[in-house]
C-alpha cells in the first residue's frame, strides 16, 4: 500500500500566478516539504476563518456541512488528497457513520475547509510528495545575491503560466534549480512548484 504522509495547513498566501486566487499551503508533518494548492476566494476566506478560530454571525456553507454531519453522527475520518493531474489536486473524504465508510470526491479547498473544522487529518501519498512537493531549504543557507527574484518578475510574465515555463526552458538544470530555492526562501511556492514541475519533466 502506498506510503501516506500527514500534513499541516500551514498557511495561505496571495497567488502571484493566477490573478484573483490564493495558494494554499500544505506543508508535511515531519519534514520540510511544501504543496502549494490554487483556492479561490470565498475558499481562502473559509479557510482563514477556520484557522484563526473565528465564529462568522450565520454559518457557511462549509460550517453547514461540518454541522449537519456533527449532527447525524457521521465522522469525518481524514481527507486524501491522492490525485495531481492538469494543475488540479483531487481530493477525497472519507466519512463513517460507525457501521460503513464513504469516500466522497471533493474540491482540495473544500474538503481542507471542512477538515479544519471537524478537526480531521490531511493526508497524500509519498509518490504525490515527491512530484509536487517543494524543500524547504535549512535554515541560514545564502541568498544567492545574484539570482533574479521570482517576486520581481516583468509585468508580461508575472501571472502567465505558460511564460513563466517558456522562461524556465531556457535554463540549465542548476539555474533552475538556485531560482526554485530562490522562491522557497521568499516563500513564492507557486513559482517554485513551477520549477520543480520543469526539472521533474527533464528527468523523465
Amino acid at each position: 500500500m502506498e506510503t501516506k504522509v500527514k500534513l499541516k495547513v500551514q498557511g495561505l498566501t496571495n497567488s502571484q500566478v493566477q490573478s484573483g486566487a490564493y495558494a494554499l499551503i500544505l506543508s508535511e508533518n515531519e519534514g520540510r516539504r511544501r504543496i502549494p494548492v490554487i483556492v479561490g476566494v470565498s475558499e481562502a476566506q473559509s479557510i482563514a476563518i477556520a484557522l484563526e478560530g473565528l465564529q462568522p454571525v450565520r454559518p457557511l456553507t462549509h460550517d453547514l456541512f461540518a454541522g449537519f454531519s456533527q449532527a447525524f453522527r457521521i465522522h469525518l475520518q481524514e481527507v486524501f488528497i491522492h490525485k495531481f493531474e492538469d494543475g488540479i489536486f483531487y481530493s477525497e473524504m472519507v466519512f463513517s457513520d460507525g457501521i460503513r465508510e464513504v469516500r466522497l470526491d471533493s474540491r482540495t479547498s473544500d474538503a481542507v475547509a471542512i477538515a479544519l473544522r471537524m478537526k480531521c487529518g490531511i493526508y497524500t501519498t509519498e509518490a504525490l510528495m515527491r512530484t509536487c512537493g517543494i524543500v524547504v531549504a535549512e535554515p541560514g543557507r545564502e541568498e544567492g545575491d545574484d539570482l533574479i527574484s521570482p517576486n520581481r518578475l516583468t509585468p508580461e510574465t508575472t501571472g502567465d503560466k505558460e511564460k513563466l515555463r517558456e522562461e524556465l526552458r531556457r535554463l540549465q538544470p542548476n539555474e533552475i534549480e538556485e531560482r526554485m530555492q530562490q522562491a522557497i526562501r521568499e516563500e513564492n511556492y507557486e513559482f517554485a512548484k513551477l520549477c520543480n514541475e520543469e526539472l521533474q519533466q527533464r528527468e523523465k
